[in-house]
């Protein structure tokens, strides 16, 4: 498993707000507790508010106010975004402003609570990352909201493409990467895409009626 998805799967196991020992982290990830301590520290020097210390238990709060504005999940997500974008730009001064600003904005991010469903920002992921898969974001929100069914062209981390049908039931901002909540026909359980790891999304005929167990009300259920 790569650093960066083993980042992301520690940031899932702490999103419910619990305390989490290191120790319980590693034996769900299969890598020794001090790997986690390492991670920990990597996800604190990259912004994100990590509360907690070594032989107690870690959990994440996070805010997405920039004084003198306040800023929603969605807002500073698009602002992210738009930095992502140009940080990939051939001109030097452009990206140039665009770390820059990015910076600052990693700088000013106070660490209070959110609620539930706010995002929260990690800046451990290259820009590139944000800038791929964006061109799908319209056909992923429109399926979100017409309970369309979706052929996905799924590029895992090690690499190998899948092709699957979903449900989409929610899209949630992490700083700088996006991921997409579905029910995985092909799994035949919950499965969290990231956005930039998607190759082909295409709408499928008819639409999908809530079931039992496929919500994503029933997901939150689960991860409490």
């Amino acid at each position: 498993m790569r650093r960066s998805d083993r980042l992301f799967d520690i940031l899932r196991i702490l999103r419910d707000g619990r305390l989490h020992r290191a120790q319980d982290i590693a034996d769900r990830l299969g890598v020794s507790v001090r790997t986690i301590y390492r991670d920990m520290d990597t996800l604190a020097a990259s912004g994100l508010p990590v509360a907690g210390e070594r032989g107690t238990g870690y959990m994440v709060r996070d805010a997405v106010a920039l004084p003198p504005l306040t800023l929603t999940a969605a807002e500073l997500g698009a602002l992210n975004l738009g930095i992502a974008i140009v940080a990939e730009a051939a001109d030097a001064d452009l990206k140039a402003a665009a770390l820059s600003l990015a910076g600052k904005i990693d700088a000013v991010l106070p660490a209070e609570p959110l609620a539930e469903t706010d995002a929260w920002k990690l800046a451990v992921h290259p820009f590139a990352d944000a800038a791929r898969g964006v061109s799908h974001m319209p056909t992923l929100r429109a399926a979100i909201r017409g309970r369309q069914k979706l052929r996905l062209g799924y590029r895992s981390g090690d690499g190998t493409l899948t092709d699957r049908v979903i449900r989409p039931l929610h899209m949630e901002y992490w700083g700088r990467v996006w991921t997409l909540t579905a029910w995985c026909e092909m799994r035949g359980d919950f499965r969290d895409f990231r956005v930039d790891l998607i190759e082909t999304a295409t709408p499928l005929p008819g639409l999908f009626v809530d079931e039992h167990g496929k919500t994503f009300a029933d997901y939150r259920a689960r991860q409490t």
